[in-house]
């Protein structure tokens, strides 16, 4: 297990140029039972993370509330699909470099590098709680909600989109058996592992001192690089009170504050442009006390994704789409940061 963990060091500092020559008709195919836009783009060989927004474009009439499917149905896939007449095209010279990552899961193991824009930029991915803490708890109807797996659904996804663009990028916080789910309702267990393989402690103190010092032991190795920390979490509040996505960093680190206003700044775009109709209450502000904020030798960012009480924050967790939105735009906001750092 120690070994399998180890090869999990998501370092993906590779050289590629991909030329892709895409059917320019799309197909159609029928939505079953059960179906979601994830499970749809997947069946017929898309990759939702890249797919998404076009195929929501292509059938804007045709989605229901929360973006489901309706059985029985007939979809358009977005161009380059596997499943179209004319399936996707890839030059053998200039074929993308795959990864395979088991941390991700079998559905999302095979990562295709896209570019290298996040090339010589190194990430510490932290997703609260985690082992025997399982954080907040929300009841959502007749199931109970979890801070540590929806913060680490959000987590993973969003360590494999900074792996897509050529990012170093360590989990400290590990499921070799969960990867990426795309469930609503995810299953409370507490067999996660520390990044070295080493179970996460009882004692609350000494939870946070085992990922700081793991943290900072890796800070060591890479000195000379551009490094940031994210931790992730998600608040537990008043049930009647609905929040946004708000961020903390040290009150002493320019670094970490240029990054949280820069992933900040991607969500108020964001929301005015996909709820154009209500403003964007997340807020940057400093929190030196957090424990991982004030010993993480890295910058470090701690993000609040919403209220797991609220039944309103809940669809933003609870939606599969919603968590892979939360981690794209955490990634857009990431990689304007590290442009604007090597612009200096």
């Amino acid at each position: 297990m120690f070994n399998t963990l180890r090869t999990l060091i998501l370092s993906c500092i590779l050289s590629l140029t991909a030329s892709f020559a895409f059917s320019q008709s799309n197909s159609k195919v029928v939505a079953k039972a059960g179906d979601g836009i994830y499970l749809l783009l997947r069946r017929h060989g898309l990759d939702p993370t890249q797919h998404l927004q076009a195929f929501m474009e292509l059938n804007k009439k045709n989605i229901g509330q929360d973006n489901s499917l309706y059985a029985g149905r007939t979809y358009f896939l977005p161009s380059g699909s596997a499943g179209a007449a004319e399936k996707t095209t890839v030059k053998a010279a200039t074929a993308p470099s795959v990864l395979e990552v088991p941390l991700f899961g079998e559905d999302y193991a095979r990562v295709e590098i896209l570019d290298r824009e996040l090339q010589g930029a190194v990430y510490y991915l932290m997703a609260g709680h985690s082992g025997p803490d399982p954080g907040a708890v929300g009841k959502y109807g007749p199931y109970m909600l979890s801070e540590d797996e929806y913060a680490y659904d959000v987590t993973v996804r969003l360590a494999r989109r900074l792996m897509e663009h050529g990012a170093t990028v360590y989990m400290i916080i590990q499921d070799p058996d969960d990867g990426i789910r795309d469930e609503n309702i995810l299953k409370m267990d507490r067999d996660e592992l520390s990044y070295s393989g080493k179970p996460i402690p009882y004692d609350h103190n000494k939870r946070l001192r085992q990922r700081v010092n793991e943290v900072n032991k890796l800070y060591l190795q890479h000195q000379n690089d551009y490094q940031r920390m994210l931790s992730v979490h998600v608040d537990s509040r008043s049930k009647s009170q609905n929040i946004d996505v708000f961020f903390y960093h040290h009150e002493n680190s320019p670094s970490g504050q240029a990054l949280a206003e820069r992933i900040h700044e991607v969500f108020t775009n964001k929301y005015n442009r996909y709820q154009p109709n209500r403003d964007y209450y997340g807020s940057v502000s400093p929190r030196s006390s957090l424990y991982v904020v004030k010993y993480s030798n890295p910058p470090t960012v701690f993000v609040e994704l919403g209220n797991i009480r609220n039944d309103k924050d809940q669809r933003r967790f609870v939606i599969p789409n919603n968590r892979q939105a939360l981690a794209n735009w955490i990634c857009d906001g990431i990689m304007a940061d590290y442009k604007a750092s090597k612009e200096k």
